[in-house]
């Protein structure tokens, strides 16, 4: 069973004559443990599928199964709650709390965990939890700094490790390296990349083909639909320059 099953995936917005296809029968499976990178030009649909799969929004029509749960037809609660559970979220402009340490800002969602096995921990569990994410993505000696006090690419590992507090299934990256220079995007790029080879399923929004070079499968949208999926042999990565 695939993680990720879409089936004539469909998100139109306005109405009669006016209604825009955002995505136009979107059909893809993507594996657990998978590296996938999602490309096209603005306006391509490829945000709004990365909306749909990471259960932000709902689809008009059409099915999106998680690791077999149809999520197509979920209340907004019940979403939240996948969210919480099975899916880490990196932005480009990292979104974290400025006046609050890594330690905190990773621990942060734990609070919000309402089942699961991750429900219920103690401030002193989540904060041991939070170290250890904070550890795997080489940041153990900066948990009492606060985003002011790291660099950009330390600010990225944070929201990495954040993304990774809640043991999630699925990484949904949005343009992680987009506010980041060549060499911290290489750094970003290497860190989802060592994740993806620990068993994480990796997906990455992306316009730079030299981080869309890092996936096994690049899928390319256009005009809401999927016009090609490539897969990438690499032994090596190429460097971005």
């Amino acid at each position: 069973m695939p993680l990720i099953h879409t089936q004539q995936l469909v998100k139109s917005y306005g109405d009669g004559i006016q209604q825009v296809r955002a995505l136009d029968g979107v059909d893809l499976d993507i594996e657990q443990g998978d590296f996938v990178a999602i490309i096209g030009a603005s306006g391509s649909g490829k945000s709004t599928f990365m909306n749909m799969i990471g259960c932000l929004d709902t689809p008009t029509s059409g099915t999106y199964e998680l690791a077999g749960q149809n999520v197509s037809q979920m209340t907004i609660d019940e979403l939240a709650d996948i969210r919480s559970q099975r899916i880490g979220f990196v932005f480009q402009q990292f979104n974290l709390l400025a006046r609050t340490t890594a330690l905190d800002n990773v621990a942060m969602p734990l609070q919000y965990i309402r089942s699961g096995k991750l429900a219920g921990l103690s401030k002193t569990e989540q904060k041991e939890h939070a170290r250890n994410r904070l550890a795997q993505v080489g940041l153990g000696d900066r948990l009492s700094h606060t985003p002011s006090e790291i660099s950009g690419g330390q600010q990225q590992r944070v929201a990495i490790a954040r993304a990774l507090v809640n043991d999630p299934d699925l990484i949904l990256a949005d343009e992680p390296t987009g506010a980041l220079d060549s060499k911290m995007t290489v750094e970003i790029m290497d860190l989802l990349k060592s994740l993806n080879q620990e068993g994480m399923t990796v997906i990455v929004v992306t316009h730079e083909p030299d981080v869309a070079a890092y996936a096994n499968h690049v899928v390319v949208f256009k005009d809401g639909k999927i016009i090609e999926v490539k897969h990438q042999h690499h032994a090596s990565v190429p460097p971005v320059l």
